[in-house]
């Protein structure tokens, strides 16, 4: 096989899954567009991880178009060599060619790393949204007869994974997702949780500013002062006692123990509850119109 076999053949290859590409994106934005407006959208709630289910279902379109455009690129090379498609070049300079196959070579090498970072995204995003899905249906569990759970509330500071309100009290539940071995334990220490035996350490900072901004929405909401009990899961990790009473750690097995952690401040009225439900209720529907109320 000659520098005009491969040029050729390559440049048949590359044009033909460029169209593929073209057709592919094209279709997707189609697609994204009509899934934008849901069926009953004043009727559906997002549901737990809902971010995370939409974001994994983006990647793997971007996951499968990648993967198809690799094959396409492998028949369409296949096929052109076998029709001499070198013929296409016959008479170029051998340098012009060896340019040409270095580009191709290297747009082929950019959908390569494309494919393999997209794979890694869809992985991370696959493991956040069991984390979730995990601790949102262990919620849904506990909170029968103490109140009701809203998920992926949105705030300015950042989205609150979970949130139960009840007469019993508010609490906003922020998941923290590590891969974590058996026996390896959480601690909450100086504003940080520390990972062991690995050593890592992950401010909860965000988590501090999410809780506070919407305890401040929720007082400016009811007129009166409330507390929002800030509850961070960790799932797969062993809880160790922490410091402090600013948050509360569990996995996706001790969450009941949130159930306790209260005091006689944390108690609502059945006004105030009726209100914030259904003002959770409006911001957490999946229709773009309580989308843009939020924003």
């Amino acid at each position: 096989m000659n520098i005009e076999a491969v040029s050729g053949s390559a440049t048949v290859a590359i044009a033909c899954t460029f169209v593929f590409l073209l057709a592919a994106k094209s279709w997707h934005l189609v697609a994204r567009s009509m899934s934008a407006h849901p069926n009953f959208p004043d009727a559906i709630m997002r549901e737990a991880a809902q971010r995370f289910r939409d974001e994994l279902e983006s990647l793997s379109r971007k996951q499968s178009t990648y993967l198809g455009a690799g094959l396409m690129f492998v028949f369409i090379f296949a096929v052109a060599h076998a029709f001499e498609a070198h013929q296409l070049f016959e008479g170029y300079p051998a340098w012009q060619l060896y340019v040409l196959l270095g580009t191709l070579l290297a747009a082929a090498g950019f959908a390569s790393y494309r494919l393999f970072r997209t794979v890694q995204q869809w992985r991370e995003v696959r493991f956040l949204r069991d984390a979730n899905i995990a601790v949102g249906h262990s919620l849904q569990r506990i909170a029968v007869g103490h109140g009701r759970v809203f998920h992926d509330v949105a705030t300015p500071e950042g989205v609150v994974d979970h949130l139960i309100v009840g007469p019993g009290g508010i609490y906003a539940i922020n998941v923290v997702a590590h891969r974590a071995m058996r026996r390896d334990s959480v601690h909450l220490s100086d504003s940080e949780l520390r990972f062991k035996p690995d050593g890592r350490s992950i401010s909860i900072a965000d988590i501090a500013a999410k809780t506070t901004r919407l305890e401040q929405e929720f007082r400016d909401l009811l007129r009166n002062s409330v507390r929002v009990r800030s509850v961070i899961a960790v799932p797969g990790w062993h809880a160790e006692t922490q410091s402090g009473n600013g948050h509360l750690v569990v996995n996706e097995r001790t969450l009941p123990m949130l159930r306790g952690w209260r005091d006689e401040a944390d108690y609502l009225m059945d006004e105030d509850v009726r209100t914030l439900q259904q003002h959770l209720t409006t911001i957490c529907k999946r229709s773009p119109s309580a989308r843009r109320k939020r924003k």
